[in-house]
């Protein structure tokens, strides 16, 4: 019974050691708080401020840094500005970080695991980070709803291309000076 599977497939035994050598694409190697600021201007006034729930703006972006090859640091940051009508209850910004190993990839999975799956391991920390910041300052926590970070990526990707395509055209564009037929 058991030696049903022995003389399986080569392709499939070849395909499936080839991708146990490759190894997992991206590997965390260190998480870590990296910046946290809790501001509450309304202080000992806050529960009689209270009237209402909260509502207000949550701010996300990513950004990396290249470490020594293979490792990278990418940084989630998370900025909520809470508000009761026009009047600021409290602000709280987090920045939780990860070092994060790249695995063999193809090029062009490189960005993608960089910018949509780090931070996604990364969220649910930063998100326990901030609702027990704001717990702390006296406030119901703050359950913040999953990030669609694939969005983010695609903004992010269409600036940068943006930018590429003014520096191309920047230096595509002649020099100062006056030019002359020769």
């Amino acid at each position: 019974m058991t030696d049903e599977n022995k003389g399986g497939n080569p392709d499939q035994t070849a395909g499936a050691q080839t991708q146990a050598d490759a190894g997992p694409p991206l590997v965390v190697i260190h998480q870590f708080l990296k910046d946290l600021s809790f501001e509450n201007p309304l202080g000992v006034d806050t529960p009689q401020a209270l009237t209402e729930a909260p509502t207000g703006m949550i701010r996300v972006d990513v950004k990396v840094k290249p470490l020594s090859p293979p490792d990278i640091e990418v940084v989630l940051f998370m900025s909520v500005d809470a508000k009761i009508g026009e009047r600021s209850v409290y602000v709280v910004e987090c920045e939780y970080a990860g070092v994060f190993r790249m695995g063999k990839v193809p090029q062009e999975h490189v960005l993608p695991l960089v910018m949509i799956e780090a931070p996604r391991l990364l969220f649910p920390f930063a998100r326990q980070v901030i609702a027990n910041a704001v717990a702390a300052g006296g406030f119901p926590p703050l359950l913040i709803n999953p990030v669609d970070f694939v969005t983010i990526y695609r903004e992010k990707r269409e600036e940068m291309l943006k930018q590429v395509e003014a520096q191309k055209a920047a230096s595509a564009a002649p020099m100062g000076g006056a030019a002359g037929n020769a």
